[in-house]
């Protein structure tokens, strides 16, 4: 495309998009967004790396009770979706002395549990607004208290685990809204929230606007050599004299040099030393990975990064479905754990898992299972309290003291806010009113998060 074929603002902004590989829709920043891409905190570097489950994990097949008879009433419920009990890579909760197996696909990363303990379970965490009372025979009293938005949707529950605010109707994201506290004068080269996931509300603050980078590569194409890019540049060196243009080409100014800069600091990067599978989630860490390899030279101190996984909604065929998508995370889970050793920082970055709620414990006529609710979830790092499970896992009884209904669908014993708010205090937040702005119902849970880290 030349210059003049640059005629509209909507071919201006269309081809900076396209142009921008290593930052998507979600990359352009406003002047709040700029003040913010250039404001990270200073010290010690750490990074988050979330990765969201799309669908609705099934993790009544990731942790599995392995004791004689806890195993039995799992086989015995779960029917066609029971897992052999001989197939299950066994571990321990030390704290409550009872044994659990994990899926099987799930091998690569269990010796982080188990051996080098890097890798703990939260039990039964999901979307709340405020504790469930329980009543004199230990049952969940989930009708007595405000519930979150539409359960079981998967649009409402997506948003409300990446918002925070299951009451619904917030715009920005908890992981947006930390990186706004902590944000400080010092400057950087890329903004502190990421998206390999294309764009993602968690990330989205007051003022911090995230960028996205693509898996296939990270900066401009041929940036001194394609006319398409040449003519864009010229094109905002123009003053348009329309505030909204202007508006736009300073974004697409900023996005271009964003870009640039993480392009010349992994084209100068080493081998990262470690395979990683060419899967989805796979390709997704490996680009988390070097862009925290590269983090010296970009001057970043801060980083929250969003990866997702989709195929979670496995209303049927889910034990085959749940072989390849188990598999595919572990291995990349695995691999970057691998990476972040070999760089030096596995004590500085701390994985976790989202997803949008549990499933049925009891399945349904399809070889699958339901829309559920509270669920277990997967935390990885060298700062992790690993080989450990936090929470009270379910009471495995249909209409029992923990099934909101009769089929299984688990009340949750933690919020997501007592979940991320370990992971934001650990990441730096500390005072009140920082949790109040970041976790607008954590003061309802006393401020109390789970020790995993």
């Amino acid at each position: 495309m030349t210059f003049q074929q640059l005629r509209s603002r909507r071919d201006f902004l269309r081809y900076g998009a396209r142009t921008l590989s290593a930052i998507g829709a979600a990359a352009a920043f406003g002047e709040a967004g700029l003040i913010t891409a250039r404001a990270q905190s200073s010290g010690d570097y750490k990074a988050m790396v979330c990765i969201f489950l799309f669908g609705g994990n099934d993790a009544n097949n990731m942790l599995v009770p392995n004791d004689t008879a806890a195993y039995a009433n799992y086989q015995k419920i779960r029917q066609n979706l029971a897992l052999p009990q001989s197939s299950l890579v066994s571990i321990h909760d030390p704290a409550t002395n009872a044994g659990y197996g994990l899926h099987p696909s799930f091998a690569p990363i269990a010796p982080l549990y188990n051996t080098s303990k890097r890798l703990a379970l939260l039990a039964n965490v999901g979307t709340l607004v405020q504790p469930v009372p329980r009543s004199s025979n230990g049952a969940a009293q989930f009708n007595s208290v405000a519930l979150p938005l539409n359960l079981y949707s998967h649009a409402d529950q997506q948003n409300e685990w990446q918002n925070g605010v299951p009451q619904g109707g917030a715009t920005t994201g908890w992981s947006g809204r930390l990186a706004d506290r902590l944000s400080s004068s010092s400057g950087t080269l890329v903004p502190p929230c990421i998206s390999i996931a294309g764009n993602a509300l968690q990330l989205i603050g007051e003022t911090t606007q995230p960028s996205t980078v693509n898996t296939a590569n990270f900066g401009l194409v041929a940036p001194a050599t394609d006319p398409g890019s040449v003519a864009l540049q010229n094109m905002l060196s123009l003053s348009s004299g329309v505030t909204l243009v202007q508006a736009a080409q300073n974004s697409l100014k900023d996005a271009i040099s964003v870009a640039q800069a993480v392009n010349t600091a992994v084209a100068g990067s080493a081998s990262l030393g470690v395979t990683f599978a060419n899967t989805d989630i796979g390709t997704q860490l490996a680009q988390v990975a070097k862009l925290i390899q590269v983090r010296g030279a970009l001057g970043a101190s801060r980083q929250i990064f969003f990866c997702s996984q989709g195929g979670y909604d496995t209303h049927s065929n889910q034990l085959a479905q749940q072989v390849t998508l188990y598999s595919n995370l572990a291995n990349a889970m695995a691999a970057f754990d691998q990476a972040m050793g070999g760089l030096g920082v596995q004590n500085n970055v701390t994985t976790f898992t989202e997803s949008d709620f549990g499933r049925t414990f009891q399945p349904n006529g399809n070889a699958g299972s339901d829309h559920g609710w509270g669920s277990h979830t997967l935390v990885m790092g060298g700062a992790v309290n690993g080989g450990n499970l936090y929470g009270a896992f379910p009471n495995l009884t249909l209409a029992g003291t923990d099934d909101s209904g009769t089929r299984g669908t688990w009340v949750p014993s933690a919020s997501q806010d007592q979940y991320h708010g370990a992971l934001a205090k650990w990441f730096g937040l500390s005072a009140q009113a920082d949790l109040d702005y970041v976790f607008p119902n954590l003061g309802n849970f006393g401020y109390q998060t789970p020790a995993f880290i």
